[in-house]
């Protein structure tokens, strides 16, 4: 396990000086947080976020959603290649251990930047999130994702405290094939119903609003239809 970590650890001195956050706090040698370094170049101390609006806030996340992603990644089920790379040698294990390490993390949220859609589709975000659109099949993000919308045990996400590029990047993912789920693969079904305007909305209207209670997630939720991420995740069949 600790040889497998050793691949995240050969950028590590060179991340952590990247890493302005951590400039001031020498990382103790053999922990979690030394060994990730490689992981929090990218998307921030503690996992909080990247400075570039694109890689997302991993700290705080369900520990079966990271892992999830993880194996993703590592078996081209979520294509990007610096991600596949680092991940491609890691065991189930060490990858459960990194999840868990960055599911504990609850830094501070960056602050929400600026709307970039007027107000007439920042309202069309707000229904589409809350609400959803019955007439085309299109549940609310909320349904799944959590009336706060800040995610539900074990493994939903959430959607609150991302950047508008990353969130608009996600659902183009999820409708080009880029990203899978285990089937039925709810949120392609979703991302194929929405038009691009209404992407733009929802992720304009989501990447402004404060986040509550830190972001925790919800305990439970039951879900509007059967999702096979979230079947696997919970161990049913």
């Amino acid at each position: 396990m600790w040889l497998a970590g050793a691949v995240l650890g050969l950028s590590a001195i060179a991340a952590h000086a990247a890493d302005p956050a951590s400039e001031n706090t020498p990382l103790q040698p053999d922990t979690m947080a030394a060994r990730l370094t490689a992981c929090t170049a990218c998307h921030g101390a503690q996992g909080r976020s990247g400075p570039d609006g694109y890689y997302p806030r991993i700290a705080g996340k369900p520990a079966e959603y990271l892992y999830h992603q993880l194996v993703h990644f590592r078996e081209g089920q979520r294509r990007y290649e610096p991600m596949r790379v680092l991940l491609e040698t890691l065991s189930d294990d060490y990858l459960r251990e990194i999840a868990q390490w960055f599911s504990d993390q609850h830094p501070p949220y960056v602050p929400a930047r600026s709307a970039r859609v007027d107000a007439n589709a920042l309202e069309h975000g707000r229904l589409l999130t809350l609400q959803g659109d019955a007439a085309r099949g299109i549940p609310a993000c909320a349904a799944c994702h959590g009336a706060a919308l800040t995610g539900v045990k074990p493994a939903i996400p959430g959607v609150l405290g991302l950047p508008h590029d990353y969130i608009a990047s996600q659902f183009g993912a999820w409708r080009g094939g880029m990203r899978k789920a285990t089937a039925p693969d709810c949120m392609a079904e979703v991302a194929r119903k929405l038009t691009p305007e209404d992407v733009s909305a929802v992720a304009a209207w989501l990447s402004i609003q404060p986040v509550p209670n830190d972001g925790l997630p919800a305990e439970t939720l039951s879900l509007p239809q059967e999702c096979g991420s979230q079947t696997h995740a919970s161990g049913a069949r």
